[in-house]
């Protein structure tokens, strides 16, 4: 049957939204990206605690 994998036949092929290439994971399917264009679009959150650092300051006149 055509759209069909050779190792499965009753999956349909279904193929990442961004660059085409064919989906195997079941999240990957539900979603419709592959997980490097996943990645690409929903980039990991910067971890804060690696962004701060002290403040050069200077002391409060009087104190």
């Amino acid at each position: 049957m055509p759209g069909t994998e050779p190792d499965d036949p009753t999956r349909r092929l279904v193929r990442c939204g961004m660059c085409g290439r064919p989906l195997t994971g079941t999240a990957s399917r539900r979603t419709g990206l592959g997980p490097a264009c996943d990645a690409k679009l929903h980039p990991p959150a910067l971890d804060i605690r690696t962004r701060r650092r002290e403040a050069d300051q200077d002391p409060l006149p009087g104190i």
